[in-house]
């Protein structure tokens, strides 16, 4: 664990591998936190800026990573909401100042990659095991029965609360904290008390996203660890062995999950009433259905340009009060799916540009074979179908970290594990604990 903390490189590349350790470290709370970090990083990549690496900034990468802020920039031009407009350039910059930040700074990022990786996931996992512990002195204060901490009160967004951070978008930190984690254990951990350490995370992990109940990250979740952990660090037995592990964990966590009617509520009766069109269903939100459809309409208008940046919430907010869906009204919410975010501002071009970004990355990570760069993308690709993961400011800093540096940390595969290392010793006590924690 030392090397998290010390590391061989000049006084300048420690610098900046501490910044990046500490920006990681920070994407769980308060935005202040990485904003600051983030504009120290900055100025110290431009103190110690080498002018040889300015042609670095060439590269065709700096043209795709900030695509999404490149549309909002042009959409203003016609924007009905300027101030909303450079509101979003605000809120975009670091699409930006990621991908040059990472070209112009002399750090080896693919040497420190799973170092901060490790870092990162490490944090998440002493932060949800934060969250648990404030649940449980909570539930003893007030003198609730234990299993209070299943209840409402104590999951979704009342669970992420103590962070300010919306349930869903630390949900993406805690995919890719598990996912990393799961794949060190399968290449091999040779330290007994390291391994107990990392299956102890992996359980807390499993554990944070349940009782933060994101239907779509559990479907990610599914998808990342039962396929494409085994497609690409298994072969043979150890990958039918543990695909059948993972399919009973699975099959027995999804018993025990809705076995919990808090969860049931949340995973069967609320999926079916955001998919719903009858309003006469008794409920406390409009679904996103019905924001969707009501975003359609707005879109017939002006499916080639749309509105222009910034124009979405105010544009909604009256459709919504029209269409009597008073809840969307008064709390001035978007359309709930970026896919119909860029077309509503910007048109079919803006959302062509956004999902060839996408399909860039996508065939990026598949060639790399990159476990991890293949869940980020499914995180931000699925996920843009229920909300607007780049009209927040989490979404952002997600997305334009995690795209750059895997972008610009490849990971070599040509000595990764041997079947002898694989799933004998690690998997099966880690699927052992797994299923004793999920039943």
């Amino acid at each position: 664990m030392k090397q998290l903390l010390l590391i061989n490189d000049t006084p300048a590349n420690r610098i900046s591998y501490y910044h990046v350790l500490l920006l990681m470290a920070s994407l769980p709370f308060d935005m202040f936190y990485s904003h600051i970090i983030l504009i120290s990083f900055t100025l110290h990549t431009l103190i110690h800026l080498d002018k040889s690496r300015v042609k670095s900034l060439r590269s065709f990468k700096l043209l795709i990573l900030p695509s999404v802020l490149f549309i909002t920039i042009i959409a203003t031009i016609y924007s009905i909401n300027p101030k909303a407009a450079f509101n979003e350039w605000t809120l975009r910059i670091p699409l930006l100042l990621f991908p040059v930040v990472f070209l112009l700074n002399g750090l080896d990022w693919k040497k420190y990659r799973e170092n901060l990786l490790m870092g990162f996931s490490l944090v998440c996992a002493l932060t949800v095991f934060y969250l648990f512990t404030m649940v449980l002195i909570t539930v003893r204060f007030y003198h609730m029965p234990l299993r209070a901490v299943f209840g409402e009160g104590f999951t979704n967004h009342n669970f992420s609360g103590p962070l300010k951070i919306h349930a869903t978008f630390f949900s993406f930190q805690l995919v890719i904290s598990l996912v990393y984690l799961l794949s060190v254990l399968i290449r091999g951990v040779t330290s007994k008390w390291l391994r107990n350490i990392y299956i102890i995370s992996c359980l807390i992990l499993i554990s944070g996203m349940i009782q933060l109940s994101s239907k779509s990250i559990l479907i990610i979740l599914f998808v990342a660890v039962n396929v494409v952990l085994p497609l690409y660090l298994l072969q043979g037995k150890q990958r039918r062995r543990y695909m059948i592990t993972g399919w009973l964990i699975t099959v027995t966590g999804i018993v025990a999950i809705l076995s919990i009617s808090t969860f049931r509520d949340r995973y069967v009766t609320l999926l079916k009433e955001d998919v719903s069109t009858d309003k006469t269903l008794p409920r406390n939100s409009d679904s996103r259905f019905e924001r969707w459809r009501v975003a359609a309409a707005r879109i017939k208008d002006r499916p080639l340009l749309g509105y222009g940046s910034g124009s979405e919430v105010s544009l909604l907010k009256d459709d919504f009060y029209n269409a009597k869906m008073y809840s969307s009204y008064l709390n001035g919410l978007n359309s709930h799916n970026q896919y119909i975010s860029f077309v509503l501002k910007s048109g079919v071009w803006g959302l062509a540009v956004y999902i060839l970004t996408l399909i860039y990355g996508f065939k990026i990570a598949f060639k790399r074979k990159d476990v991890l760069f293949i869940s980020f993308m499914l995180i931000i690709a699925v996920v843009s179908v229920s909300e607007n993961v780049l009209d927040v400011d989490k979404g952002v800093m997600f997305y334009s970290f995690f795209f750059s540096f895997f972008m610009f940390s490849a990971p070599d595969y040509e000595t990764i594990i041997s079947e002898e290392q694989k799933a004998d010793e690690y998997l099966i006590p880690l699927a052992t604990n797994v299923l004793a924690v999920t039943s």
